[in-house]
């Protein structure tokens, strides 16, 4: 826990969620102090990155006092009553439009709260914003036709990459601790990447989602490990809106974060032999983290990436014609307000057969045979999260090419397709200070042990730059 010096107390939005529950509980500091805190930070980063929307600070000051409360009569209502929390775009909140970060979706207020927005709420959160993301969420970027673009605080002139574009840039921010994403190919992994965060692509069907897609999960984005293993105890609650979520068996100690890479087989994934090429910084920083990980004895091994061209082309097809589906039912006029990238690239899905498609989902299927092939002769895999480490914020992707969209995903894409859960994690920093992301891979299920060994990178890994702060004025 922190000490409640001044220096602390000037710094609540960076306090971690552990932590600011540890304050809570000693009466250090409340809810509505720390709330007021954001509030302000928000004030001072928002005009330069523009991570949020629907920002409510007014609403989230009434759930912060009654938390206050709460905490003052020694009696929270949930795991993380008091904690300030985001929530994507295209989860659902009860009452407030899903604008899937695209101008041609008809605004509407959603019935209810989605499975992860209900859980969140129920522990208690103080949800004091939405967060942006791009059309539909099919590109790894800031780039939207409905919202500003959001740019990445450790450079402004860079992607915070997406498409949980708004949760990592309010992360690298310090808009609170916890911020929830969705992510389908990489969507929570690389803006956690390039913005320095920690992010879960848990176990397919380990976090109830609505509505359920093949190889669509939600997972928290932290600062920490602890933060993420938190919020995970609380996302992972059941749910039966979601046909494809585990059952209550499967339940997991989100507190048994404790374990030693000591004999364990890694696998150490660098290059693919398809996509973007692997950039020398990022390589560098990956294979740091391996040798601390053989350090710390784990066996190293290098090995040959599953992902291959075909594979790759498969899902480009797939959900091309996915994503043509949507832009066909709507009128002329509403799908031409899709960002033209997007409406590009979908557009090509028309000329596809019906046979293309089917080709193009069944690589999903040899995706998922690959993994599990995989990991029967390893425990772990350590890889890349990007290719690259950083692309510029007006680019739609890091090749900003429709024709090649999926490019930089071939180290992220496979394990929601295979259903393994993965973690990106800070690894280190470019020569300009930019942070690059590590990927941990283990097998289907396996959440606590790849949130296990994030823990022990942290240990292993030293000291982090500090967290930027906000351009003066």
């Amino acid at each position: 826990m922190h000490k409640a010096t001044q220096d602390a107390i000037t710094s609540l939005h960076d306090l971690s969620a552990v932590d600011l529950l540890a304050g809570y509980r000693a009466k250090q500091f409340s809810p509505s102090e720390v709330l007021e805190e954001i509030i302000a930070h928000v004030a001072a980063w928002e005009p330069h990155i523009k991570a949020l929307y629907l920002y409510d600070p007014d609403g989230a000051r009434k759930v912060a006092k009654a938390s206050t409360e709460r905490w003052n009569q020694g009696e929270p209502a949930g795991t993380l009553d008091g904690v300030p929390a985001t929530i994507k775009d295209n989860v659902a909140t009860k009452d407030q439009p899903v604008p899937l970060g695209s101008a041609s979706v008809k605004l509407a207020p959603a019935l209810k709260d989605a499975p992860p927005a209900a859980r969140l709420r129920e522990a208690g959160c103080v949800i004091f914003s939405k967060t942006t993301m791009p059309d539909y969420g099919m590109l790894s970027s800031g780039l939207s036709s409905f919202h500003p673009l959001t740019r990445n605080p450790w450079d402004v002139s860079k992607n915070p990459g997406g498409s949980s574009a708004g949760a990592g840039a309010a992360g690298a921010a310090g808009y609170g601790p916890l911020h929830l994403g969705t992510d389908i190919g990489g969507s929570v992994r690389l803006p956690a990447c390039w913005c320095g965060l920690v992010a879960l692509k848990p176990s397919l069907g380990r976090v109830p989602i609505d509505p359920p897609y093949v190889g669509r999960v939600a997972g928290p984005m932290t600062r920490t490990v602890d933060d993420a293993a938190l919020m995970m105890s609380v996302l992972s609650r059941p749910d039966r809106r979601d046909g494809m979520s585990l059952p209550a068996a499967l339940e997991v100690n989100w507190k048994a974060l404790e374990k030693a890479p000591r004999k364990l087989r890694i696998g150490l994934m660098l290059d693919l032999g398809v996509g973007q090429k692997l950039e020398k910084e990022v390589r560098d920083v990956v294979v740091k983290a391996a040798k601390a990980f053989e350090s710390a004895g784990a066996v190293i091994t290098e090995i040959d990436g599953i992902l291959t061209q075909e594979m790759l082309e498969g899902l480009d097809n797939f959900w091309r014609a996915r994503m043509w589906d949507d832009l066909s039912k709507l009128p002329a006029a509403e799908r031409d307000k899709t960002l033209p990238y997007i409406l590009k690239w979908g557009a090509a899905g028309a000329k596809l057969s019906g046979v293309d498609v089917v080709r193009g989902f069944n690589q999903t299927m040899a995706i998922r045979a690959a993994a599990a092939k995989l990991f029967c002769e390893i425990d772990y895999v350590i890889s890349p999260v990007s290719p690259v480490v950083n692309f510029p914020a007006e680019f739609a992707a890091p090749l900003n090419d429709p024709a090649k969209p999926f490019e930089h995903i071939c180290y992220t894409v496979p394990w929601n397709m295979s259903e393994n859960p993965a973690l990106s994690i800070n690894g280190g920093y470019d020569k300009k200070g930019f942070p690059i992301g590590v990927q941990i891979v283990g097998r289907r299920f396996d959440d606590i042990g790849v949130l296990g060994m994030g823990k022990a990178f942290e240990s292993l890994r030293g000291a982090q730059k500090p967290w930027p702060t906000p351009p003066k004025k």
